[in-house]
């Protein structure tokens, strides 16, 4: 086989992108590089992994595994004995990663802004980490990276945190890291010395959270600024596909968003609601909102970002206190009581997620005891500072489960996101069972 004829497979993130939202902004001639794909047959509809959350199901992807498998259940992890929560990144994965896996075949991989790569590790090609990736020379492989990046100006993340209630910044920094994603891939495509191409945009989750509804409606007052973002990320798209098909046969594109998104109705804190419940108690000790060391002794159970429920063991955490005979009782009584739960007339949860059933597989030792999953339009979090149970707090958009773009050049459809992962190694005929 010459250079040329290597089979190559180029994955787009689109990262947050509902399909049946794509599909609106087409129809109405906002994205016409989008359409290219999301008006074709080959375009469907996905369910995310849950949590519906991007290290998760960027996770799921990277190793074609659910979360009982590679070990990510959300942004956040907690030491049983310490009670510290921590950022689940890279080194939480528990299992291979297909990078990994090509690289021992030989293959090379080259990949701009996957979720959840952070700290970068070793393999047979090129690697720029993406979201959470704090300081840009432990963000890539090799490590010769961060030079000609630095150079260019490449900004790893907008900073939501100023842009949150400004628009016009928010815009601005999403502008910023759009064009540091276009600066990469005209770093890294061109010589073709590759053969899987991973490339994530994740600006459209950072503008879908807090301006969701000036996407949705045209008629909303920042419609017009945001609509114009999206032209910018769209022209970006087309640039992508454009180089795909300028690739020699054979070759596969797949195109995919890791979760869907809506409208918020209200955010639910399941800690504010277990406080309520008896089943918690936090003690004055916290120093910030996600400071799990607040937890006393004698509570039941606890909640952690989104709807991931612990009960406080004795087996698993150096404070609990609920035996094994507890258990049962436990878990029957929060889930009734989520499925209750109601916010002006209408029900948030949508079902409650048992982690025998969610969960089967070597990494459920560390998985939450229950998953709430809500209905569309709730977001479920999980403080340790005493707020209300329903609120807003900056943001108007919410991740949900259901309608998660995906196109395959061949067709493939996938139910749920370690299924595109395993497309990516049956393309390079990994056998199924390895």
């Amino acid at each position: 086989m010459t250079y040329n004829q290597r089979p190559r497979l180029a994955v787009l993130g689109l990262d947050g992108l509902p399909l049946s939202l794509a599909r609106d902004w087409c129809r109405r001639g906002l994205t016409p590089n989008l359409a290219r794909i999301a008006m074709t047959d080959e375009a469907r509809s996905m369910r995310s992994e849950l949590p519906e959350l991007s290290p998760v199901n960027w996770t799921s992807f990277a190793t074609g595994a659910g979360p009982e498998e590679h070990g990510v259940f959300g942004f956040t992890r907690i030491d049983p004995h310490t009670y510290e929560v921590a950022i689940a990144d890279s080194s939480a994965v528990r299992c291979p990663t297909i990078l990994q896996r090509l690289s021992a075949q030989g293959l090379t991989s080259k990949v701009i802004n996957l979720p959840n790569t952070y700290p970068a590790h070793p393999l047979k090609g090129m690697l720029i980490a993406g979201f959470v990736a704090p300081e840009l020379s432990r963000a890539v492989y090799p490590p010769f990276l961060s030079g000609p990046l630095t150079q260019a100006g490449y900004q790893l993340e907008a900073d939501t945190a100023r842009g949150k209630d400004d628009p016009d910044l928010l815009l601005t920094e999403l502008r910023t890291t759009l064009h540091s994603r276009h600066t990469a891939l005209n770093m890294l495509w061109p010589d073709l010395a590759w053969d899987l191409f991973v490339f994530v945009l994740t600006e459209t989750d950072r503008l879908f959270h807090f301006h969701y509804p000036a996407l949705s409606d045209p008629t909303h007052p920042l419609a017009p600024a945001c609509e114009n973002f999206i032209r910018k990320w769209d022209a970006l798209i087309g640039e992508f596909l454009n180089m795909y098909e300028a690739l020699p046969d054979p070759k596969r594109l797949i195109a995919l968003a890791d979760h869907g998104f809506t409208e918020l109705i209200t955010e639910v804190d399941l800690n504010t609601w277990l406080t309520e419940q008896g089943l918690l108690r936090l003690t004055g000790t916290h120093d910030h909102e996600n400071d799990a060391r607040a937890i006393a002794s004698d509570s039941a159970a606890f909640a952690l970002d989104p709807g991931r429920i612990y009960l406080h063991t004795r087996e698993r955490f150096s404070r609990g206190g609920v035996t094994p005979t507890e258990v049962p009782g436990l878990l029957d009584r929060i889930r009734k009581g989520l499925m209750s739960l109601t916010f002006e007339g209408r029900p948030v949860i949508r079902t409650v997620h048992e982690r025998e059933i969610l969960y089967p597989g070597p990494m459920a030792g560390i998985a939450p005891e229950l998953v709430a999953e809500p209905h569309p339009g709730f977001s479920l979090t999980a403080k340790f500072d005493s707020r209300s149970l329903f609120g807003f707090h900056g943001r108007h958009g919410v991740h949900c489960a259901d309608d998660v773009f995906f196109y395959d050049s061949n067709g493939a459809a996938p139910r749920r996101l370690r299924d595109t992962g395993r497309l990516v190694l049956d393309f390079f005929d990994f056998p199924k069972q390895d």
